[in-house]
């Protein structure tokens, strides 16, 4: 492991792990606000429905996912983009919750990224069989803020790869409540989620919900 920060007295989560340069697992650092996050979720999702979007390649990805924020991505044959409008709505996405907003600032502090301030948050929903695969996130107009990903309900086992695709990618089991913290030399490093197990979840049920806040405008 390149690197730990101990934990604070009385705080019964395990420690930040710096797994690759520039690459952290915190894990449970989510997990006391998940009753909040996932009201949170509830509300985007009344106001922009989950869905699932065609990729480029006229493929159709397996998780649905939809977006709060100033800017959400979307993607579909004209390619993969940020924009401030729901395609199906023509709204502007729902604001990013102040209770989340703080959360990825939080963590991206203890991974060594301050001053984090993101202005877009991708919500995926994984149901079982769902899975991501080994992508770049090219998307965003700078690659000098870190990216923060949230983790809810079923576990999952993350890959984080190199700069090449054909990289061999490191395997971690991300669970309820973990956070992971990517930026500086692991920024561009290739990453997805293997096919989601089955299971039930008591506060999430039979799926995984995935966040990831970025600085993308």
């Amino acid at each position: 492991m390149a690197g730990q920060l101990p934990l604070a007295f009385g705080d019964l989560r395990p420690p930040a792990t710096e797994f690759l340069p520039g690459a952290w697992h915190l894990p449970r650092y989510a997990a006391g606000q998940a009753k909040a996050l996932l009201a949170a979720i509830d509300l985007v999702n009344q106001h922009a429905p989950f869905r699932s979007m065609m990729t480029p390649g006229r493929r159709w990805m397996s998780v649905a996912l939809t977006n709060c924020g100033a800017l959400g991505w979307v993607t579909d044959q004209r390619g993969y983009r940020y924009q401030a409008t729901d395609p199906e709505s023509g709204r502007p996405w729902p604001p990013l919750p102040d209770g989340l907003l703080a959360l990825a600032q939080g963590a991206a502090s203890v991974a060594g990224y301050p001053g984090f301030v993101p202005d877009a948050c991708l919500i995926n929903r994984y149901l079982p069989g769902a899975k991501m695969a080994l992508h770049q996130d090219r998307d965003e107009r700078s690659y000098d803020h870190p990216i923060v990903s949230v983790s809810l309900g079923l576990p999952a086992t993350f890959l984080f790869g190199g700069l090449e695709r054909t990289d061999r990618p490191e395997r971690i089991l991300l669970e309820h409540g973990d956070v992971v913290v990517f930026g500086g030399p692991a920024r561009l490093r290739f990453h997805g989620i293997l096919p989601v197990a089955d299971g039930e979840h008591p506060e999430v049920g039979r799926q995984r919900l995935n966040l990831t806040l970025r600085k993308a405008g």
